[in-house]
């Protein structure tokens, strides 16, 4: 029998919590039904977030004197359905300070940016991922000319001024959205891209050198290396960015996992979880994102990977016209 894993803690702790919260904010006489979304007790990675559907049992009778914080509206009177998202503490790589004002923030500007969309509240409609393999491929067209509708919105948004740099977001005591550090660094913001680049690499040596079996890379002259790359290498793999200031909202976990959509009409009715969103340049959603849909931009493929990298060459400088015949066991 496989172990309960740490995900299974305080299982109950954050049902009562759920119910407690709805209790005393709306004054319900019964309980809400709160069901867990997407939770495997034996998941051996620890959830960055614990998702909670939660059915009411009556209409919403607000209690108090209404004050709502910054990039929040009151809940319609007439909700039956929420989404109640707890994030988890001991999530791994991700920075507590103002993870939840990044994701509120950055829910605002996308809300802005995708005003068909309202990606806060529960949404009908089922995860991509699960249907978009098997897909026919008229459908699977229009759903990827959806997402690049979405994506284009999210870029062409015009951040407000008070962002200033690369990095996370929150909420000034004005309840202006303003440059914070990035949830999951843990450092910024930065006036440069490269400098997120470079923060970014910092936190992960000084990571190695707490680490008593990497010690920091030292053996070998290999730390030796790593430090000459950052002060000479990184730089000049920025030298022809001629947009390296360009700087957008990103989501960067733009996966079909965190798309909904309805099969009946084959639209697109949701982008959810801003976990890992941020400001950065454009090329960073390629980076992070697309899996899943075949966009993601990796690290250059091995030898053998001739289509891997025929993709990969034809997103960075362009498909060939016409496009090569597509065989049984890859490209021709």
């Amino acid at each position: 029998m496989a172990s309960i894993s740490h995900n299974y803690d305080n299982y109950q702790v954050r049902l009562d919590f759920v119910r407690t919260v709805l209790q005393e904010r709306f004054g319900f006489k019964e309980n809400p039904e709160v069901t867990p979304i997407q939770y495997d007790p034996e998941c051996p990675f620890k959830y960055n977030n614990f998702v909670y559907r939660v059915s009411l049992p009556e209409l919403i009778q607000v209690v108090g004197d209404g004050h709502q914080q910054p990039g929040c509206v009151p809940v319609p009177n007439s909700t039956k359905v929420l989404i109640f998202r707890l994030a988890n503490p001991d999530a791994e790589g991700m920075i507590q300070t103002t993870r939840i004002e990044n994701e509120v923030a950055t829910i605002t500007l996308a809300s802005a940016a995708l005003s068909s969309f309202v990606p806060s509240e529960h949404m009908p409609g089922a995860p991509l991922d699960e249907s978009f393999g098997t897909m026919e491929h008229d459908k699977k067209r229009d759903i990827l000319a959806q997402i690049a509708k979405i994506l284009k919105a999210l870029q062409d948004y015009e951040l407000p001024g008070s962002i200033t740099g690369f990095g996370g977001v929150t909420f000034d005591t004005n309840g202006h959205i303003v440059s914070t550090a990035m949830t999951s660094v843990g450092a910024g913001p930065w006036l440069t891209y490269e400098a997120s680049f470079k923060s970014r690499l910092e936190v992960a040596f000084r990571k190695a050198d707490a680490n008593p079996y990497i010690k920091g890379w030292r053996a070998n002259d290999v730390r030796e290396r790593l430090d000459s790359f950052i002060e000479r290498g990184l730089p000049a793999q920025f030298e022809d960015l001629d947009s390296q200031q360009d700087r957008v909202s990103i989501h960067a976990d733009f996966t079909t996992n965190n798309i909904r959509f309805d099969a009946t009409s084959n639209r697109i009715t949701a982008l959810i979880d801003y976990d890992f969103a941020c400001i950065s340049h454009p090329s960073y959603e390629f980076l992070r994102s697309s899996d899943g849909a075949g966009g993601q931009s990796r690290g250059r493929p091995g030898d053998e990977a001739k289509d891997a990298m025929a993709l990969r060459d034809a997103k960075l400088h362009g498909f060939p016209s016409p496009l090569p015949p597509i065989m049984k066991d890859g490209l021709k």
